[in-house]
């Protein structure tokens, strides 16, 4: 039963596409792996997030790919210290130097590989993640990683406010709960303009 006060009700998710297929041109493409640390997939951290190590597989598929093609990689790394006013929402997590700030071994990050500390759910606030997307002749990005409806669906958006086209693989995407995940995949898809897809679904070819 609910808690008092509390009000729970069914609602339906309005229709979004996903893709069979979608080509991007892997030299204006850059793929983001969003927050894949240790304090959110492995079940030791401080916020393990159930389905972000379920998903894992797919994230090490889709970063071999990118790899493969020869698209920009950039990882993206919650970074907190103490006093930082987000651990009053969430606890303290991801601080700067620990072992669950640490990107999953599964990802580890090579040295010609971008890595953005950022310190809050969007990868642009505060960072030079546009600087360097641009400098590199990117306009497509494609994102994975948790958490769906935070800072995947922030960076996503901040993205698409600065006319980056978003590409979203969904099952390499996590979150807390499914409601999260389905709501942030269709406000992704309608306000603007992601395009859908799987891991399996994505291609590349020459712009």
């Amino acid at each position: 039963m609910p808690e008092a006060g509390t009000a729970r009700k069914t609602v339906e998710v309005p229709e979004y596409t996903i893709e069979e297929r979608v080509e991007v041109d892997p030299k204006r493409t850059a793929l983001i792996v969003v927050d894949m640390q240790n304090d959110f997939v492995d079940p030791k951290g401080a916020l393990f997030v159930e389905e972000a190590r379920k998903t894992l597989p797919q994230c090490q598929k889709l970063l071999e790919w990118a790899r493969a093609n020869g698209l920009v990689v950039v990882f993206t790394q919650d970074t907190h210290r103490p006093g930082d006013p987000e651990w009053a929402i969430w606890g303290e997590h991801a601080r700067e130097g620990t072992w669950g700030w640490e990107i999953v071994p599964e990802l580890a990050p090579r040295e010609d590989e971008l890595v953005v500390r950022k310190v809050r759910y969007d990868a642009f606030y505060g960072t030079a993640l546009d600087h360097e997307l641009r400098v590199r002749g990117v306009n497509t990005l494609v994102l994975c990683g948790t958490v769906a409806n935070i800072c995947v669906h922030y960076t996503a958006a901040s993205a698409g406010l600065r006319w980056y086209h978003i590409v979203l693989p969904v099952d390499a995407i996590s979150a807390l709960t499914e409601f999260d995940k389905e709501a942030s995949l269709r406000q992704a898809h309608w306000l603007f303009r992601a395009r859908l897809t799987r891991v399996d679904g994505l291609t590349t070819h020459q712009g």
